[in-house]
């Protein structure tokens, strides 16, 4: 899912009051977007006020992937931002074929 630029901008004028421990409120939002000459339509920034009202930003982004089943994406996900999703990509292929020679070597092999 691709987010908009206005919803992208949003998210970004978010964290910098939240970095400053400053309540996130539409007009505070709105404040950040003007000043880095953003333009959203009105509704965006109350919408994100809303959505974060009663939320421990910073704890939700620190607790990203403590679920149970979420250990193996939390780990890729700073290999895929630091530029490295070639490399990501490349170590699954590699384990991929590293499961097909598993099969083949124990007669499991599609053709043969």
């Amino acid at each position: 899912m691709a987010l908009s630029k206005a919803e992208l901008a949003c998210v970004y004028a978010a964290l910098v009051l939240v970095d400053d421990d400053v309540a996130v409120t539409g007009e505070k939002l709105q404040t950040i977007l003007k000043a880095a000459n953003v333009d959203v339509e009105p509704y965006w920034p109350g919408l994100f006020a809303k959505a974060l009202e009663g939320c421990n930003v910073k704890e939700l982004i620190t607790n990203i992937g403590s679920g149970v089943g979420a250990a193996a994406p939390a780990a890729a996900a700073p290999a895929a931002a630091a530029g490295g999703a070639a490399e990501a990509k490349k170590e699954e292929k590699k384990k991929e074929e590293s499961e097909e020679e598993e099969d083949d070597d124990m007669g499991l092999g599609l053709f043969g």
